[in-house]
């Protein structure tokens, strides 16, 4: 088994990582972690996703552009893990009186978050070779026209304002996408066997909506950090 590490948010303050179990090509599990540095944020998304693994022998982590180490389990715990193993959430009717929430409307002018990017490229001195081989790396394609989803040029956006002057697009950790954000939501939600109900309490209870999609991005990666919490004990279920 592998881990994976991801640097998710690093921007001044706290930094987020993601790391992700591997084996045979399939992914067994994620978790993320938020420290005052990128190592810091990568050992906490470590030990809390091994903590629900709860592997019996020290496993190897390949990481982006570093080398591969080794990380030691920890020690068991009284209680018994949940299995990584994701299951779909338990589905409940809707109350009539609290439907899920419709997702905002894209806006159909684009041009202040184009003009924005062009800026952040000039910053990095990036010209349009340099954009072709990140914009493949992070959405599979080497085109921006070709980015045709509202929510993948903000995160585009984002991502670039988070890298700093001369990175190299072909070293540079992709930006985690609202998909990988939602699916990771739900694998969360299926381990904790949460129904639609009490999902929707712990989002009003942290963020005040009633919806995930009502979640910018950058507040639904903060939702799977609390959820990530309460799987592995760290904080109350409500």
């Amino acid at each position: 088994m592998q881990l994976q590490s991801q640097l998710v948010h690093a921007e001044p303050g706290p930094r987020v990582v993601l790391v992700s179990a591997w084996q045979q090509g399939a992914c067994l599990g994620s978790a993320v972690g938020e420290g005052s540095s990128a190592e810091a944020a990568e050992d906490r998304a470590i030990d809390r996703l091994l903590s629900r693994l709860s592997p019996d022998a020290e496993v190897p982590i390949a990481t982006e552009g570093a080398t591969a180490a080794t990380a030691r389990p920890p020690a068991p715990r009284q209680a018994p893990l949940l299995s990584v193993s994701p299951e779909p959430a338990v589905k409940e009717p809707s109350s009539p009186s609290a439907p899920e929430a419709e997702p905002p409307t894209d806006p159909e002018d684009w041009s202040d978050e184009l003009t924005e990017v062009e800026l952040q490229l000039k910053r990095l001195g990036w010209g349009r070779e340099q954009e072709a081989t990140y914009l493949a790396r992070a959405f599979g394609h080497p085109s921006r026209s070709r980015l045709i989803r509202y929510a993948d040029l903000l995160a585009y956006r984002n991502a670039l304002r988070q890298l700093a002057e001369g990175s190299d697009p072909a070293l540079v950790p992709p930006p985690l996408r609202r998909p990988e954000l939602l699916g990771q939501c739900d694998q969360l939600l299926g381990q904790l066997r949460w129904g639609a109900s009490q999902g929707r309490e712990f989002l009003e209870k942290h963020f005040a909506l009633a919806s995930r999609q009502q979640l910018s991005d950058e507040q639904l990666l903060q939702f799977n950090m609390l959820l990530e919490g309460v799987l592995i004990g760290e904080l109350p279920v409500l």
